[in-house]
């Protein structure tokens, strides 16, 4: 009997250190790591032991005896990573990270965001150093997407939280919620009280479509819908129009998926799980029937990974649909699909979307349609979306690489909402360096550059705001530990100023100006208040969704 890596996976690679006869793949030195869809468990060298299961943080690993008729194929699926990546094990010790010498005394760390990639940092120093770190989110809760971007029907990728819960435990970090930097605290000050400032403030905004109509009444971004039903409170507000019986994505990523699934499961189903309640009633008057999801390139393409699109095979009362000639392939692409050095990954992607080409069909089930080589050319409607019009493209190789290019030909969809999900892109952060292009802040390896190419001393990034958006949440582990390295080796080399001022000075600074201040107390307060409340109600937690209602329960206002 093995152990199985599943659909959840979040790429942390914690579990990988943790096995003692070295069977997880791949590792984070191997150049597999940054494009891998998931982490996989040679089933011929697995022990039994249990150690990778104990080590995982969303949950996402199984003994192969209890694996449940959704994750069943992921028996194979690991099984076949292995079949095209023969396993050679590596015994040799890891090498232990430098840690400072204890004369340097006690290193003074702001993180700003308090998402994955802000937690990683985090506990990387705390693991590292003699520590102490303020923690400062311009939300009054902490956990940034894990909150906020994970679906509701996800809740075992949220669990990544109770690792972050248990290594903050201590008061060598502190939580200053609902504090805006660059508002209620400048870039200057927090640079006077630590050694060093690590922005972790992911992507923000979002990639627009840029075509005529785009900004009809109906027409929104996914980063918005996503927010809306995970109870963000910027969001909580937002009407979305769900009258009409078809809905359009345009993108095909795994956040599309996630709008996909919410538009089309069963509100009962729903119901269990910690979505907002505002979202929940909106979603039980629903009229849409069927949700297309328009993708720029081929099925081989596709953004969303295999594990995702095979979960929706698994949905009640939902029919996937995809049309068998969208899978014919250019001879790129066959030809790509036919090598037998591909990966089985990609393999899986096509096989799953022929599976789905021939696929159920009941008349009473909702549908998600996929429609391949489509790209947007405008939005149509007289006071609000009514259609969207797209073109075929085709796909050409270019400079060693498939583009899409249309072929001249358009089609049009009724549809009374146009969500697009092409992806998330940074915003600027007051007073540092920022690359308009990239939406990134300028970065090597972490270090924050300057307009003259060189380091800003005591500055640095971690996260999307550092890499782009891509990866997923476990990607932001070794992209934070690779920024506390540089970090760390900087105040070792002397290259960090002392800060001027004191925890103690910093507090006062900002209650003074923000006394609504939402510290460890005032989370825990409405942590507890939020699963008491699910709790009752036969769910996980029960989300509060304005500031007001937020600051109650953390007994800041009454």
């Amino acid at each position: 009997m093995a152990y199985v890596i599943t659909q959840r996976c979040c790429n942390d690679a914690s579990c990988v250190s943790e096995c003692p006869v070295d069977c997880i793949r791949p590792r984070p030195d191997q150049p597999e790591f940054a494009t891998t869809e998931m982490l996989y468990i040679d089933p011929d060298t697995c022990i039994d032991c249990g150690a990778c299961m104990d080590a995982c943080p969303v949950e996402a690993i199984f003994s192969e005896d209890d694996l449940t008729a959704s994750l069943a194929r992921f028996r194979d699926i690991n099984a076949a990573y292995f079949q095209r990546h023969p396993l050679e094990s590596n015994f040799e010790p890891i090498a232990a990270p430098t840690r400072p010498p204890k004369d340097l005394g006690t290193l003074r760390v702001a993180i700003v965001g308090a998402g994955p990639a802000a937690c990683y940092a985090a506990d990387e120093l705390l693991r590292r150093c003699d520590v102490e770190i303020e923690m400062f989110d311009r939300l009054p809760t902490p956990w940034g997407l894990v909150r906020a971007g994970v679906a509701p029907d996800h809740p075992g990728t949220k669990t990544v939280a109770r690792l972050f819960e248990s290594a903050f435990a201590r008061d060598s970090l502190r939580y200053y919620l609902n504090v805006e930097v660059g508002n209620h605290v400048s870039h200057e000050e927090l640079q006077a009280h630590h050694h060093a400032v690590i922005y972790s403030v992911g992507a923000s905004s979002d990639r627009r479509m840029g075509v005529p109509g785009e900004d009809l009444p109906g027409s929104h971004s996914a980063t918005e819908f996503v927010a809306w039903y995970n109870g963000h409170p910027d969001y909580a507000d937002r009407v979305f129009d769900l009258s009409a019986e078809r809905a359009v994505i345009v993108g095909n990523g795994n956040v599309a998926l996630d709008v996909a699934r919410v538009l089309t499961v069963d509100p009962d189903e729903l119901a269990e799980t910690d979505i907002a309640d505002h979202a929940l009633a909106a979603l039980r008057h629903s009229k849409i029937r069927e949700v297309v999801v328009l993708g720029r390139r081929g099925p081989l393409q596709a953004a969303y990974t295999s594990p995702e699109f095979l979960a929706l095979a698994h949905l009640k009362g939902v029919d996937v649909i995809i049309d068998e000639a969208d899978l014919r392939l250019d001879e790129v692409s066959r030809a790509l699909l036919d090598d037998p050095e591909a990966e089985p990954s990609l393999k899986l992607k096509y096989t799953l979307a022929e599976e789905f080409a021939r696929g159920r069909r009941d008349p009473g089930n909702k549908r998600i349609v996929f429609r391949y080589l489509t790209s947007p050319t405008a939005v149509h409607g007289s006071d609000r979306v009514e259609s969207i019009e797209f073109a075929h493209n085709e796909l050409l190789e270019q400079d060693g690489r498939l583009v899409a290019r249309p072929t001249g030909r358009t089609e049009t969809l009724g549809t009374g909402l146009v969500l697009r999900s092409i992806g998330y892109k940074g915003a600027a952060v007051a007073d540092v360096p920022f690359d308009e292009l990239r939406g990134v802040v300028p970065n090597e390896h972490g270090r924050v550059i300057g307009a003259d190419g060189t380091p800003l001393p005591g500055v640095y990034v971690s996260g999307w705001i550092k890499r782009g958006p891509r990866g997923v949440i476990g990607s932001n582990r070794l992209d934070s530990a690779e920024t506390v390295e540089r970090l760390v080796a900087d105040f070792i080399a002397g290259e960090l100023a002392d800060p001027a001022g004191d925890r103690a000075a910093l507090e006062t600074l900002i209650r003074r100006r923000q006394p609504d201040l939402v510290d460890r107390a005032g989370w825990k307060a409405i942590d507890q208040a939020e699963k008491a409340a699910g709790a009752a109600a036969g769910r996980p937690r029960i989300k509060f969704t304005t500031r007001e209602d937020l600051l109650v329960a953390a007994a800041i206002r009454s």
